[in-house]
């Protein structure tokens, strides 16, 4: 409301400083007008009449008439003087109180932003640098961290950009970096491993297999580590090994898994078949031995029902102890689905995904095995 009231004021300031001028009266020149031709004329039969050209009556019956005129046209100077000024005077004003704000506000409508909220100074300095490169971004990530060189999830962040922009040395250090301050897992391992392998110009060198191989040894289904293995054996010779890591990667995957088209790729290259989504494992239910199965067919209903309740709840109890285990959470979520609790099914997942917020390769298998249960929200 107070902008508003300053612009107001300021248009305000403006019509007065036009109109004021416009106010003060102005003396009439009198030069080159017909009422001077007149006096011209009156001084000169005065001197007519000292010269003695002209007679004293004469001279003032002349006078007489001239000075007529002189007051007729005098009279109709002023008329036409006071009209002109009074006509410039109206256009003036009209465009003072009526044009100076009307074209103020089109200018306005039209280059400014009147629907613009408030924007103060604090939030604008807290405003994301949208214009700013990535190589910028990375720069200032990187002055971050060298102050904060213990930062972990700094690292962790930095480390797969880094990979992106093709700097593999500074991806592996910033990959050993979050290892080291942040903790080990997985994908930081798989993520260095990668690093290690773009540095050398996409071969698997010995390094970088070693980083694999410690990534699938903290979680045997880790995407990215078992597709280089892969890739290692391919480079060294053993296409058909390649092929059954790369098939057995399908099999157990989910239809919709991101990296399927990379492994199907890959699967072409070495000219090996390439599963079809319904050959996915991952969607099955686990079968029960036939030993649990006769068991069970020999209970009552509600034996039955407090054997299943036992199970589940021993599930519960491992993994509340070791919550690594996917597979053992996604279990437990569908067997509370099975028991029609979705409520408990949905704390599962909670407390899951609480369990894994470490393991990124394990919180995505997690996620994508919820979806195909329907309780992923």
């Amino acid at each position: 409301m107070s902008l508003w009231f300053l612009l107001a004021l300021m248009t305000v300031g403006a019509i007065f400083a036009v109109l004021w001028p416009l106010s003060r009266r102005t003396a009439v020149k009198r030069e080159g007008r017909e009422s001077a031709v007149y006096q011209d004329q009156l001084a000169e039969i005065d001197r007519d009449i000292a010269n003695g050209l002209i007679g004293e009556t004469e001279g003032a019956a002349a006078r007489v008439e001239i000075s007529r005129r002189l007051l007729a046209a005098a009279d109709a100077e002023e008329t036409s003087a006071v009209s002109s000024s009074l006509r410039l005077r109206r256009a003036a004003a009209m465009v003072a109180l009526i044009g100076v704000p009307v074209l103020a506000a089109g200018l306005y409508l039209h280059l400014g932003s009147p629907a613009l909220p408030d924007f103060p100074l604090a939030s604008r300095t807290r405003a994301p640098a949208t214009g700013q490169s990535l190589d910028q971004l990375v720069a200032q990530v990187q002055t971050h961290l060298e102050k904060n060189p213990t930062d972990g999830r700094g690292w962790a962040v930095l480390a797969p950009v880094l990979g992106r922009i093709g700097r593999f040395d500074d991806a592996a250090q910033a990959f050993r970096n979050a290892i080291r301050y942040d903790g080990d897992n997985a994908a930081r391992r798989a993520g260095l491993g990668e690093a290690l392998a773009g540095a050398a110009n996409g071969v698997v060198t010995t390094e970088a297999k070693a980083e694999f191989e410690r990534a699938v040894a903290l979680d045997a289904d880790e995407p990215k580590a078992r597709y280089f293995l892969g890739v290692a054996a391919e480079q060294d010779g053993r296409p058909k090994e390649a092929a059954a890591l790369w098939q057995d990667m399908l099999s157990k995957a989910q239809p919709d898994a991101p990296w399927r088209p990379v492994i199907e790729a890959a699967l072409k290259r070495v000219g090996a078949a390439v599963p079809t989504p319904t050959d996915s494992a991952s969607t099955k239910m686990p079968a029960l031995s036939n030993d649990t199965i006769a068991s069970v067919q020999g209970m009552s209903e509600g034996d039955r029902g407090a054997m299943i309740r036992g199970m589940v709840d021993r599930l519960a109890s491992r993994l509340k102890q070791n919550g690594d285990d996917v597979e053992g959470w996604l279990r437990l979520a569908r067997a509370y689905m099975v028991l029609k609790e979705p409520d408990n099914a949905r704390a599962a997942r909670d407390d899951a995904r609480r369990a894994l917020a470490a393991n990124e390769a394990g919180l995505r298998k997690l996620n994508e095995g919820l979806k195909a249960l329907g309780i992923d929200g």
